[in-house]
């Protein structure tokens, strides 16, 4: 194997994973230019333009340690401080502190074991309860979460996999230095004689116990000790190593030694600039794009260019109340200083939780109980921290940033990544999963872009319209046999009340309603309901003939893909054949309802025993070429990730390429507030409101002219939010549904339904006019369209 450096950069560019030999031999002869350049191409690869940090407080409980580092002056005796322990009042103090603050994460650094080496540390634990450190900090972490909501990372030195497990549930995550595998410097004269715990095989045995443990862990490198340029990459190697065993490095931290007065190491040199940026590429080297590099920015204060051009994605904690206690000479930046300088390097500073994002997004594996729904709760699609506080369903307004982003008229200026992939979509190229679900992830400049790239191919396929129905919705049952766990709807039997009474609407109830929406002006009723089951495909047939019987002029938009295929089923009827009773029977179209994501990696999370991806799409080509035209959804942010989202959206378009059946595309929000799977800890609180505008505008780039109607839900994205949308590629406003109950049901605010005036209202909002459409996107004659219906009598159903 060739071992030039340029062979080896190119290798790790290509994604190859370098052996030790190669590593080393990168090490000993890459030049730093070319080092740092791929570094910083596998760290964009990895990361993008974001760079994370965690707002922390800093939690001392003991300055007490049984090792005598020759570089530390965290550490003390017992004669210099009042007590060897901080109190469960003074911990919570500085929790409550940090929690009104803003923070999320409660650092909990200690020194190690100091129960082995001072009395008095035996006799302060002894006071409080406990025989052994590790149980104090235990207990400290789960009231700290359980009182201030603060998510606990603690430091507690070398630990065994029986105290991993003690610590787990009250953690959402554990660090350990590894600092280096030399040792010789923990021999007589060196930093780190007289110290155990800071030997090389106790650290890394530590670490192994940890992913054995499934604890997701931080660990790094304290560069400029003592050790050479080979040892630091030997610890590198090794810290691989046992990642590979585990997958549960969250991050390597590459630390830079500062001398500090009053230590046996007070007049050693201090590492370079140079120096530390090089052991940074080296760690992106052996770790590839995916780990999270991090180097601490208050170590490094004015220099972080140097060290986001090594490869560096992560500042790691800062924070506003407490000091570095472990370097109280070099002061926390200020958060509006450090995101102007990461600015400045044409990154953006992005808020993590104490849980890696990468780590969050499998917030199961590494988490558990309220921790794990805590992580869930707090971040979006990407395991960020949600950047603001709409929630889809309320009545929350927009937030004045993404509002700002929307609407602001000077032209946005994006990263050249996005600029490329903005001219393939609006060339009409389809684009692949990565190139979508790069866009899903945008943010700042780019999502401006993107939101004004899709406007303009809005206007461009379908004009200034904004376009609506006149229609209600009416869901003849709530009793449903399946057991989605997102669903606040259904009823599993007659007999439940859990929110709400379970109920069934006979065929003479629903005409009775159709009725009704006929005379206040609707001329679609979307008819849907759970799988009964007592019914069968005459069921739905019953219905069909029942509201069109009665009220031929009405367009009959019923059933879902599952519907139909339980109705084919229970009859032993090919789909086509099902679908053209129905047709014959009255149906005109059909709602693109229960595709909630089409990944099946998804759907066994959120809907195990409901139809499958390929299932869903066989009913609908079906459909299509049964001649029903049918819409297609999307019920995005809880378990999903943009790459899922991506993934549905090709679908979408292969099958619309080849039916042209789809007459529009709807994003739905995920409304939590009473989702089951929510309330189990198990789901994310739905979109960010980015994400959500997102999901319109990405969609119009992605379908193209192949499916030019994209519609805004005024029920889950509320007024406000709904006329955003209409600013980034959405066109319609759905319809005026009269007996909404399914988005109700799962704690929604935002009505039942709307009148003309109110649409027009929010588009209006949006500075576009509003004109009134049939179900299939056909024009309603202007007499027609200027009888406005007499809404003020509408009875809106209990149910």
């Amino acid at each position: 194997m060739d071992s030039k450096p340029e062979t080896l950069l190119a290798l790790a560019r290509g994604g190859a994973r370098l052996n030790d030999g190669q590593v080393r031999a990168l090490a000993a002869h890459a030049s730093p230019e070319a080092l740092f350049d791929c570094a910083v191409a596998l760290t964009l690869q990895g990361h993008g333009r974001l760079v994370g940090h965690s707002r922390k407080v800093f939690i001392p409980v003991t300055r007490l340690c049984r090792n005598a580092c020759g570089y530390c002056t965290f550490a003390t005796s017992p004669k210099c401080i009042t007590a060897p322990f901080l109190s469960p009042d003074e911990v919570l103090d500085i929790a409550r502190a940090g929690a009104a603050a803003g923070c999320r994460e409660a650092l909990f650094t200690l020194g190690e074991k100091p129960e082995l080496r001072y009395r008095a540390a035996r006799e302060a634990l002894e006071g409080l309860g406990y025989a052994r450190t590790v149980e104090y900090v235990a207990a400290l972490a789960e009231r700290v979460f359980r009182e201030t909501g603060l998510l606990p990372h603690i430091n507690a030195g070398n630990l065994e996999a029986a105290e991993f497990r003690m610590l787990r549930p009250h953690a959402a995550s554990m660090g350990i230095m590894l600092e280096t595998t030399a040792e010789r410097l923990g021999l007589r004269g060196q930093p780190h004689w007289n110290c155990p715990d800071k030997q090389p095989g106790a650290r890394l045995a530590t670490l192994e116990a940890a992913g054995a443990a499934g604890v997701a862990m931080t660990s790094g490198l304290l560069i400029g000790i003592g050790e050479t340029p080979l040892e630091r990459v030997d610890a590198l190697l090794a810290l691989r190593a046992v990642h590979e065993r585990h997958g549960h490095l969250q991050e390597v931290i590459v630390q830079n030694f500062r001398a500090k007065p009053r230590t046996p190491m007070a007049g050693a040199p201090e590492p370079t600039l140079e120096e530390h940026a090089r052991t940074i590429a080296m760690a992106r080297m052996v770790f590839g794009p995916q780990m999270s590099i991090q180097a601490p920015p208050n170590l490094r204060s004015g220099e972080l260019r140097a060290l986001i051009d090594a490869g560096v994605n992560d500042w790691g904690g800062i924070s506003p109340v407490t000091i570095d206690h472990v370097n109280p000479e070099a002061a926390w930046p200020e958060l509006e200083r450090l995101d102007a300088e990461t600015r400045r390097c044409d990154r953006l500073l992005v808020e993590r939780l104490a849980l890696a994002p990468s780590f969050a997004r499998r917030a199961a594996r590494w988490t558990e109980g309220e921790i794990r729904a805590s992580v869930l709760r707090s971040t979006d699609a990407q395991g960020w921290v949600r950047e603001d506080d709409w929630i889809a369903g309320t009545r929350m307004p927009p937030s004045a940033s993404i509002r700002r982003l929307i609407t602001r008229p000077a032209q946005a200026r994006p990263s050249s990544e996005i600029t490329t992939i903005l001219h393939r979509a609006t060339d009409g190229e389809t684009l692949d999963e990565a190139a979508i679900a790069r866009l899903f992830v945008a943010r700042d400049e780019d999502f401006a872009a993107i939101v004004q790239a899709a406007d303009t191919m809005r206007a461009r396929l379908v004009g200034e319209s904004v376009t609506y129905v006149r229609n209600c919705n009416i869901n003849y049952t709530n009793i449903c046999k399946h057991r989605c766990g997102f669903c606040a709807f259904a009823k599993s039997h007659a007999a439940s009340a859990l929110r709400g009474p379970a109920y069934t609407l006979d065929a003479d109830a629903v005409v009775d309603r159709a009725h009704e929406a006929w005379e206040r002006g609707a001329r679609e009723v979307c008819m849907q309901g759970g799988i009964h089951p007592g019914y069968d495909g005459h069921t739905y047939l019953e219905l069909t003939r029942a509201v069109k019987s009665a009220i031929p002029g009405m367009h009959l938009h019923a059933f879902s893909p599952l519907e139909i295929l339980h109705g084919a089923r229970s009859l032993n009827l090919p789909l086509e054949a099902y679908l053209g009773r129905l047709r014959e029977a009255g149906l005109g179209s059909l709602p693109g309802t229960a595709a909630e994501v089409l990944d099946d990696e998804v759907r066994a999370l959120i809907c195990p025993d409901k139809l499958d991806t390929a299932e869903w799409l066989a009913v609908m080509r079906a459909a299509h070429s049964s001649g029903l035209r049918t819409t297609a959804t999307i019920m995005f942010g809880h378990v999903d990730t943009p790459l899922h989202w991506a993934r549905h959206l090709l679908h979408l378009r292969a099958l619309q390429a080849d039916t042209g059946g789809f007459t529009e595309f709807v994003p739905l929000p995920f409304v939590h507030m009473e989702s089951p799977l929510w309330h189990k800890g198990k789901a994310r609180s739905g979109p960010s409101l980015r994400e959500a505008i997102l999901m319109h505008a990405v969609p119009r780039l992605v379908l193209g002219a192949l499916l030019p109607n994209v519609q805004t839900s005024w029920v889950k994205m509320g007024s406000e939010g709904a006329a955003l949308c209409l600013r980034a590629g959405a066109n319609d406003l759905g319809g005026t549904l009269m007996y909404e109950s399914i988005t109700r049901a799962a704690g929604g605010a935002n009505g039942q339904w709307m009148n003309d005036e109110d649409l027009r209202a929010i588009a209006t909002a949006a500075g576009r006019p509003l004109r009134r459409r049939t179900t299939v996107y056909g024009r309603v004659d202007e007499e027609q369209a200027h009888l406005a219906p007499d809404s003020t009598t509408l009875t809106v159903a209990a149910i």
